[in-house]
């Protein structure tokens, strides 16, 4: 139900840090960053309170810059006792083992830095998505989103894994020819991953700015232009999906920057700002109205159906997220992250779902 950068990348790029050179400072440096890669993403346990909660909740402090030095106390916790787990086990066995796989030195202190800094790389790679992120929640709870990458994206994925798998197939090619196996492995594979990334990222700017420039010169008829965004197709960074507002209707289209082209289907893509009714009024004022307007961008909130109980269902959906692609279809007609809050003949909420899971 929830959109954030998958969890495999967030692990590998804090595993990529750790090797890049983190864990020639301290032991246990690139498990620890690793952890703390991941760690605000616990923020999904919400989800036992429900799908509302959980939508309210994701993003929140844990994806704060205020959140950030208790989750790395939290991930130095949990390697301090994988740490003491060690030394029993050794002590036990009567060997000391451990410190052979590594040089550097045990220091706590650094690895609470180095979780902070893979902390930090979470936000980053979450604000690079459309979904967006609140790094200074709860003083500023505006969300930011650079809407470069897609939530997954395969060129970052590839990259990553390679840099992590490429040092072991070597050491394996090294060691049948007798090479000596190195202490650290890996860093120069590493640093080119993330530096690779940064360069993607920084091509997909540019991209994107190309879009916006084709969507705020496409013709509307005349029609003022308020605003718009661009959001990304994965793999391709030449394929976009523009929304423009005007002061009644909202467009989508599809931005080929290769060619410098914009289409649009004057019927499907336009999408007329719908009137508010009373049903849609009790909606936005109920708890899944206000969390998803405080987040949404570009909202549609139209009355739906009323069903033979009476009940009115009011549909809440993001324009951002209504666009095909290969690994989702169907999308324009039930995007992700779409709520309803059904309204009773009273005009109150009766009960309301999101991704089609009932919050009770």
């Amino acid at each position: 139900m929830l959109n954030a950068m998958d969890p495999i990348t967030h692990f590998m790029t804090g595993a990529c840090l750790g090797r890049a050179g983190f864990n020639r400072k301290a032991a246990y440096a690139t498990l620890a960053m690793t952890l703390a890669a991941e760690a605000p993403d616990l923020d999904v346990l919400w989800l036992f309170k429900g799908p509302v909660a959980a939508f309210e909740h994701h993003r929140g402090w844990t994806h704060a810059f205020i959140g950030l030095p208790l989750e790395a106390g939290a991930v130095v916790g949990v390697v301090w006792l994988i740490h003491r787990w060690r030394l029993k086990r050794e002590r036990t066995k009567n060997t000391h083992s451990w410190k052979a796989s590594t040089e550097a030195p045990i220091h706590w202190s650094r690895l609470y830095v180095f979780s902070l800094i893979a902390l930090l790389s979470h936000i980053l790679l979450d604000w690079t998505n459309n979904y967006g992120v609140r790094p200074f929640f709860p003083f500023n709870p505006r969300w930011y989103s650079g809407s470069i990458v897609s939530v997954f994206e395969p060129v970052i994925f590839v990259l990553l894994l390679a840099a992590l798998v490429a040092p072991a197939l070597f050491g394996l090619v090294g060691s049948e020819v007798g090479a000596r196996k190195p202490l650290y492995r890996g860093r120069g594979w590493a640093i080119f991953a993330l530096a690779a990334i940064v360069a993607l990222w920084g091509w997909r700017w540019v991209e994107r700015q190309k879009a916006l420039d084709l969507a705020r010169t496409a013709d509307y008829n005349g029609a003022q232009v308020l605003r718009v965004d661009a959001n990304p197709h994965f793999i391709n960074p030449f394929r976009w999906q523009t929304i423009t507002e005007t002061p009644m209707f909202y467009r989508i289209s599809s931005a080929d920057t290769l060619n410098g082209t914009i289409a649009t289907d004057p019927q499907a893509d336009l999408f007329h700002k719908p009137p508010t009714t009373l049903a849609t009024l009790a909606a936005k004022r109920s708890w899944l109205g206000r969390v998803y307007l405080d987040w949404s961008k570009y909202t549609l909130v139209t009355e739906t159906t009323t069903d033979e109980d009476g009940l009115t269902a009011v549909t809440f959906r993001d324009l951002r997220f209504m666009y095909d692609t290969p690994l989702q279809q169907g999308r324009r007609e039930d995007p992700p992250l779409s709520g309803v809050v059904y309204i009773n003949s009273d005009r109150r909420v009766d009960h309301m779902t999101m991704g089609g899971h009932v919050q009770r």
